[in-house]
């Protein structure tokens, strides 16, 4: 037990097999006490591929930090009496445990939740990225749309599910009342994949992708991708600063002296002129060179690394984002997601045996009564009411994790300033609240505080003094430049915990990178692996804002799990996000079997190599899809009954030697139905299948209306009602978000100073006029 890490005396059963297993996993990196529950035979996922040795690589990956038993319903009922989180795939005695212990908060994180019309339908990773209308926007104009790599889907929601369930833990230790934890991955995906209902990447302007074109959009202008002397290379240049670098860096060309390009619009108008000269100055190249040169005038640059490369690259290796397999010679999995006070919250102990724990925990286990029903209130709370944080987070990460806890009751405080405002606020039509900005910053207040003068840190501090949480995503350094380090906070207030994020992470050779999403998705290798297998500058993430969303709940679970060791211990503390790793850490299966079967991570496009049909098929209308997935001989036989085709193909083998025939079958099929019907029909059958879902018809699609996953939020400076996500599952005892409307810059400047620092309205007035701060007029 290392009772350094903030879950250390946490007790979680887990009784998953697939679904779930990532969210036990991310509660035992952080210390929980995680107890593996099987049945004699072995969890399906011990068999899982990749498999080397007989080892399966997802289960290692997946099952690290663990202790796993073989319990009887009798065993299994005294583990649950001990515990206080129990994460299931399926429903089963939920009530019934609940009953019996009424404080226990149990996860149930199932495809499709445990209510409403697709409760009983079948799903894999490709079904939920279509649904969740991260398909749509994923490909190339004028080709079939692209499935994106990887286990992006069930990795994201295993993300969210550990959130809520450390949200009802939370809620638990206040009022002693457990909950039950609806967590939907069709739903999971739609909120932290790539939202289509949240706040975007800069460059799209302010525009949510709702409101977007039906079709797949030509986003390869966004941040492009440029070959050169030994691969390839992304740039992103969003800031008029960095067009001014950009500039300088091709010799301040006449044609582009235009003072007009330092505008994002104009200079996507002229992508046609300026991109050309941009790929003559890098054709003879190397990326370590553009990169290195990049760096120097300021224009944020990443290299496409393959697989290979970056299990191998020096950042990684440098920071120890790696780790060996035991069970497995040679092999390497990522060492975890997250730093909490300095320290890699990573591989402890490895993937157990099957049974390997049974003798010693059950052994330990005492007899235990059943508890009563409490007497704690039954209503419905917001848990982190009474916390107060103050926000620096910036464009996407920054503001999804200030959001989240403020959907939560906390008390967020955005800071910033005119002078240098949030990128996210940058607008096409210079609006002052675009519906982007809405999304990433509901339930916030808005504080313009010019923290590079004496008088501004000296007031953030003030507030520091008074808060739980300081959370920030600037470039590694810049906190401490600003005199604001964990440190100097630290000295302010010793409960205060600080939270950074950072495109590489705070150390090692490309910490001080210029880093966008975009940038860490190719350094990472996801880029390269998003392309169509036939072309080799098919990339397709161009539209896509991952990792952001995900490495924010991955931060936020973190966050929470130090707030709940300081009311054990008392003590603030740091935790620190690279959303390079948290790619790393959702491809963690994929790595592990590419580190000792190089090249096997490559571009698989839309066919699923381990079974067939498994893929894409077109159906009746203008560029409508539908996914069909065969997970094995009983789908296959279930599918076949539909189609009603004289294959006898009872084996995946058969069916994979056979692809190209079952696929015209399919093809065929679909291609007279609209996807709504084909998806229909074939989950009435038992097939996992979904429609390719456009982002504004989720909007109506009856399973999402019937668990409530929209709501109506209003914002004063646009006219139209917004559609909003709802919270990240269904609770019985945690309140929905408030949707209160997000902050114009400094709008509750006045407010928060004379609330929290107990300030004069005279104090702030000389501030304003000082321009310490900032005030919405």
């Amino acid at each position: 037990m290392d009772v350094r890490l903030p879950l250390t005396g946490v007790r979680v059963v887990d009784r998953t097999d697939g679904l779930g297993e990532m969210t036990s996993r991310l509660l035992a990196d952080l210390g929980a006490d995680v107890i593996r529950v099987e049945p004699p035979e072995g969890a399906a996922s011990r068999r899982q591929e990749p498999v080397v040795d007989g080892v399966s690589l997802y289960y290692a990956t997946h099952n690290a930090n663990k202790r796993a038993v073989v319990a009887g319903p009798d065993d299994f009922r005294r583990l649950v009496d001990t515990a206080d989180i129990l994460v299931t795939h399926a429903a089963g005695d939920l009530d019934e445990l609940r009953d019996r212990r009424p404080e226990l908060v149990v996860v149930a994180v199932t495809d499709f939740g445990l209510t409403g019309p697709y409760r009983d339908w079948q799903a894999t990773e490709w079904t939920h990225l279509a649904l969740s209308g991260a398909l749509c926007r994923s490909g190339l104009p004028g080709r079939e749309p692209l499935l994106p790599p990887g286990s992006l889907a069930y990795e994201s929601a295993a993300t969210q599910a550990a959130w809520a369930a450390l949200v009802a833990y939370y809620n638990r230790l206040d009022n002693g009342v457990g909950d039950l934890v609806d967590v939907s991955v069709y739903e999971a995906t739609a909120q932290a994949v790539d939202p289509g209902f949240g706040i975007a990447g800069s460059a799209g302007g302010g525009v949510p992708a709702a409101d977007g074109p039906r079709g797949r959009p030509d986003a390869r202008h966004l941040y492009p991708i440029f070959p050169c002397a030994d691969g390839s290379v992304r740039i992103c240049i969003l800031a008029p600063r960095q067009w001014k670098g950009m500039f300088t860096w091709l010799g301040e060309p006449a044609e582009f002296a235009d003072p007009e390009l330092a505008k994002l619009h104009r200079r996507f108008a002229a992508a046609g002129e300026i991109y050309p000269a941009i790929g003559r100055l890098f054709a003879t190249r190397t990326r370590e060179q553009i990169v290195a040169e990049g760096q120097q005038y300021g224009v944020p640059t990443a290299a496409l690394l393959s697989p290979t490369e970056v299990l191998h690259a020096e950042q990684f290796t440098t920071r120890g984002a790696f780790t060996g397999v035991p069970s497995v010679p040679g092999a390497l999995m990522p060492d975890g997601l997250v730093e909490v006070d300095g320290r890699r919250a990573g591989i402890r102990t490895p993937a157990p045996e099957h049974g390997q724990h049974t003798g010693e925990v059950l052994a330990a286990l005492k007899p235990v009564e059943p508890a009563t029903a409490s007497t704690a209130p039954a209503g419905r709370t917001r848990p982190l009411a009474g916390l107060r944080v103050l926000d620096l987070g910036v464009i996407v990460v920054g503001a999804e994790l200030g959001r989240l806890f403020a959907d939560m009751g906390a008390d967020v405080i955005k800071v910033e300033n005119k002078a240098f405002p949030d990128g996210s606020r940058q607008t096409f039509d210079g609006a002052l609240v675009s519906a982007s900005f809405a999304y990433g910053h509901r339930n916030k207040l808005g504080l313009g505080l010019d923290l590079r003068s004496d008088e501004g840190v000296a007031i953030f501090k003030r507030l520091v003094a008074q808060s739980d949480l300081v959370v920030s995503n600037f470039k590694p350094g810049t906190m401490e430049s600003l005199g604001l380090g964990y440190d100097q906070l630290k000295a302010v207030n010793p409960r205060i915990i600080v939270a950074d994020s950072s495109a590489f992470g705070p150390t090692g050779p490309w910490s001080r990178r210029l880093g966008y999403g975009p940038l860490v998705r190719a350094a990472a290798g996801l880029s390269g692996l998003w392309r169509y297998p036939d072309r080799e500058d098919g990339f397709s993430d161009a539209s896509t804002v991952y990792p952001d969303h995900v490495a924010a709940r991955v931060e936020a679970v973190a966050v929470l799990a130090k707030l709940i060791g300081r009311r054990r211990d008392g003590r603030g503390g740091t935790v620190s996000v690279a959303q390079a790793e948290v790619i790393l850490g959702q491809l963690q299966h994929q790595l592990a079997f590419e580190s000792v079967r190089p090249g096997t991570l490559v571009p698989v496009g839309n066919d699923g190599p381990d079974d067939a049909p498994y893929g894409l098929y077109p159906c009746a209308g203008d560029d409508e899809w539908c996914v069909v997935t065969v997970r094995g001989d009983d789908d296959w036989r279930r599918l076949n009954d539909v189609l009603k085709t004289d294959l006898d193909l009872p084996a995946a083998r058969d069916r994979i030697a056979h692809r190209d025939r079952i696929d015209a079958a399919v093809r065929a099929w679909t291609a007279d139905r609209s996807p709504r019907q084909a998806m229909a029909e074939l989950q009435a059958a038992g097939v996992p299948a979904a429609m390719m879902q456009r982002v504004p018809e989720l909007r109506d699609d009856p399973h999402l209306v019937h668990r409530g996953f929209f709501r109506t939020m209003h914002h004063p400076r646009i006219a139209e009602p917004m559609p909003t996500e709802n919270g990240p599952a269904l609770f019985q005892h945690v309140e929905e978000p408030p949707l209160e409307p997000a902050p114009v810059m400094g709008e509750h400047s006045r407010a928060v100073l004379i609330r929290v620092l107990g300030m004069s309205g005279e104090e702030v007035d000389a501030l304003i006029a000082e321009g310490v701060v900032d005030e919405f007029c």
